[in-house]
């Protein structure tokens, strides 16, 4: 495959959409502190966001949404990231978990987005569930948590192993136990607040729990992408893993350019205690703030370029998301989530005691680059993913 050489467009995305997201970055920035304090976006926000339609991100226009290409949904999320990074998280993972439309029948589809402006749907892990077949559906039992951005959504998605009535498990033609994800209106879980955390404390995401549950067969799906998807989009030849990962390294890179701003004031302003010249004038500190700054262009860089050589690739007729492909961006967004964490704790550590108080913006930016890098899309165990398919040994591709 010929590799795209970007061009201005290829990399900017839609102007429009992003303008969206750049007009509300100052009511969202402005909120941050009550949504630390009371770790929920406000309803307020809530309704700017449903406004602009950002969680219409990923959802297919067929149900009523917007369908954009990953670079643009990668500008939004990075540009509301640098306003807050708790909200960037929930209009990211909304996004993601949007894609599911496509591959609901339509009729559900819009019964689920479709007709609902503030649709949203958020779902978690639970180690400990089961769906056991009956009659039109399956009756659902377990717990599950992570449900980021779950307190404001609509719908929410249990993910089961899939058990006979007689309470043998479902084999597949790969011989492994089938798996499937159960979509249930969000008011009949029962919620449990675990979300007590060090960073993105907004998102909210929370354990719920149901028992003995029915959901009918055409409200879950399968989140392999290609088993069951309807829709003929481009976009939706690309894995909502992928978008994920595109999606939270917008979030990381959003984080990281908040922090290097806020830096850049207090260096310009702080003359540290025992010197006589601003921390702007210390040599080390100028090299340091110069080599984060490059670290996160060059890490941005990188993924924008590989992701609009995929979606060239992708949009075309027949085009396919290959493991390569798929290889590249986990790699690209893992990198870039933690160059963006090196250049937070620069500027943390750089800026001293004055980024200690909870009133200081580096303060926040700190705990919450922390939290991204201790999610699923920050693992440093990607790298060996990649590092293996690299030299053909066995690969992992679960998380690919």
């Amino acid at each position: 495959m010929d590799t795209l050489i970007p061009s201005a467009a290829s990399l900017a995305g839609d102007p429009a959409v992003i303008a969206r997201a750049e007009a509300l970055r100052p009511a969202i920035e402005a909120a941050s502190n009550e949504i630390e304090k009371t770790r929920r976006l406000p309803p307020a926000l809530l309704d700017k966001l449903h406004e602009a339609r950002l969680f219409r991100l990923l959802l297919p226009r067929s149900s009523n949404g917007i369908e954009t290409d990953p670079i643009t949904f990668f500008h939004v999320i990075e540009t509301i990231a640098r306003g807050d990074a708790s909200t960037a998280w929930c209009v990211s993972q909304g996004g993601g978990c949007a894609m599911t439309a496509a591959y609901l029948d339509l009729p559900v589809a819009r019964e689920i987005f479709g007709n609902d402006p503030r649709a949203v749907l958020a779902w978690g892990p639970g180690p400990k569930v089961k769906a056991i077949e009956c009659e039109g559906g399956y009756k659902i039992t377990g717990v599950w948590a992570f449900a980021s951005g779950g307190r404001h959504a609509t719908w929410l998605g249990a993910h089961c192993p899939i058990y006979r009535a007689d309470g043998s498990p479902l084999i597949g033609p790969d011989g492994k136990q089938v798996e499937r994800t159960m979509l249930v209106p969000a008011g009949e879980v029962v919620w449990t607040d675990i979300w007590d955390t060090v960073g993105l404390r907004g998102t909210a995401s929370d354990q719920y729990t149901l028992n003995d549950h029915f959901v009918r067969a055409d409200h879950s799906i399968t989140r392999d992408f290609e088993k069951e998807c309807r829709e003929a989009g481009a976009l939706y030849r690309m894995s909502a893993m992928t978008c994920y990962e595109v999606g939270f390294s917008g979030v990381a890179l959003g984080i990281a350019r908040a922090a290097l701003d806020a830096f850049i004031d207090v260096a310009r302003n702080k003359v540290p205690r025992g010197a006589k010249s601003p921390l702007r004038d210390n040599a080390v500190v100028q090299s340091n703030a110069a080599q984060a700054e490059v670290n996160i262009r060059a890490a941005r860089a990188f993924l924008l370029q590989a992701l609009a050589d995929i979606w060239h690739t992708i949009a075309q007729p027949g085009g396919k998301l290959t493991v390569d492909q798929r290889i590249t961006i986990r790699m690209a967004s893992t990198h870039a989530i933690h160059k963006a964490r090196e250049a937070v704790d620069f500027a943390y550590n750089a800026a001293g005691a004055s980024a200690i108080f909870g009133s200081h913006p580096l303060e926040r930016r700190f705990r919450d680059i922390h939290t991204v890098t201790q999610q699923l899309q920050g693992r440093l165990s990607h790298f060996e993913t990649v590092g293996a398919w690299m030299l053909g040994a066995d690969a992992d591709l679960t998380f690919v």
